[in-house]
């Protein structure tokens, strides 16, 4: 069994492996980074470390987000700490080696160089994010 924290970014629910979440965050003020990549939402101080902001709808290639500011959900990279700006955050979820499937050949070519995979749960799917393709 493995739980993933998850977090919804538009329509999709997706989650990542609980041992890769450092923390969960509100909304923080993020310092623009010039000449940074378009999928690079800024700097954002945590407790005094300077942590890299990557928006998720960019990295998606979907529409801005029309109304909340995003959350924060912070990952190790390698020996990077990195911040995903997503839209929702949801629950932690259980899931078994037996709902996982490869990511579906339906999903855009964006979404699936991001996504290890798949969990069929009961009432949607749940895409496992490749952390370390999308904070690239």
């Amino acid at each position: 069994m493995t739980q993933f924290v998850t977090f919804q970014v538009a329509d999709c629910l997706y989650g990542i492996d609980v041992t890769g979440v450092q923390e969960v965050l509100p909304p923080q003020p993020r310092t623009p980074t010039p000449l940074a990549p378009p999928t690079v939402a800024g700097l954002v101080n945590l407790r005094g470390q300077v942590v890299l902001a990557v928006d998720l709808r960019k990295r998606l290639a979907l529409p801005p987000r029309e109304d909340d500011e995003p959350m924060m959900v912070v990952v190790r990279v390698g020996s990077e700490t990195v911040s995903l700006l997503v839209d929702r955050i949801g629950e932690v979820v259980t899931v078994g080696p037996e709902s996982f499937a490869e990511p579906p050949e339906t999903l855009p070519v964006a979404l699936r160089a991001l996504v290890r995979g798949a969990h069929r749960l009961p009432d949607r799917l749940l895409l496992v994010l490749d952390v370390d393709q999308a904070a690239a």
